[in-house]
């Protein structure tokens, strides 16, 4: 335990360019007070005693702002950043080095028992106000972009964002985990490809109608005995459904990751 507390402070350090001396971090930081008195609830948690615990843990709660359930697993050099809010259930299992942001919930979706709340691999970042519902698989290295809720498994080395969250894949790309601003926006660039889309098809429309004109404005006479009749010109139609082809590799991309 000591050993984490460590690195819990260490990180600290290295993730927060606010972090001036270790009086400061010791005593103005909520995320590590809430650690420290979680490994000694998950300590107790462990050895079966009951209620301290969660009194313990509820304290932490009244101190801090950030309620941890003791059977949470939570591994060494995490981070919670400001911190208020944070809700991470009994099940849930927060792998080394994570960096978690205010409001964020580690939770569950319904009364199920056993394992019922997320495991984060190493490096994951969420972002504030993110939620993570249900007994899933966060890969290795994901982010989780602010206000993201997630549904289903994450697999390692991509972002997620939206409501609901949805994978946007950043192979070879390496990412400061600490550039919040540097996420890609999946239905901005849909609707840009679509309008796009429209454009040309109206385009094409066009032109197909400058191509019938011609004909369409000669009149239709129609003899009968000794008199003549003009019909009506009809209207000019043109079918152009081949053209519009929703196989466009961002809008498909935006579809198979819809509901994540």
């Amino acid at each position: 335990m000591l050993s984490a507390l460590l690195a819990d402070f260490r990180i600290i350090f290295e993730r927060d360019p606010a972090a001036r001396n270790w009086l400061e971090v010791l005593f103005c930081y909520p995320g590590l007070q809430a650690l420290l008195f979680h490994r000694i609830c998950h300590g107790l948690y462990a050895l079966g005693i009951p209620l301290i615990p969660r009194v313990i843990s509820q304290f932490c709660r009244f101190l801090t702002g950030i309620e941890i359930h003791p059977g949470a697993t939570i591994g060494k050099g995490v981070f919670i950043d400001h911190g208020m809010g944070v809700v991470i259930g009994e099940t849930a299992i927060v792998g080394d080095y994570s960096l978690i942001y205010q409001g964020v919930t580690l939770g569950g979706t319904g009364k199920e028992c056993g394992k019922r709340h997320p495991t984060l691999g190493e490096n994951v970042v969420v972002g504030a106000g993110s939620k993570v519902l249900g007994n899933i698989q966060i890969g290795h290295n994901v982010r989780i972009g602010a206000g993201s809720v997630v549904l289903r498994d994450v697999p390692a080395d991509c972002t997620v964002v939206g409501v609901p969250g949805r994978i946007i894949y950043r192979a070879g790309v390496r990412v400061d985990p600490l550039e919040h601003g540097n996420l890609p926006d999946s239905e901005a660039t849909v609707i840009r490809t679509l309008v796009d889309r429209i454009e040309a098809l109206e385009q094409q429309l066009q032109e197909l109608q400058e191509q019938v004109n011609p004909l369409s404005s000669m009149p239709v006479l129609v003899h009968a005995g000794s008199s003549t009749f003009e019909l009506p010109t009809p209207p000019v139609t043109a079918t152009v459904a081949q053209s519009c082809n929703l196989k466009d590799k961002a809008i498909q991309e935006f579809f198979d990751g819809s509901g994540i």
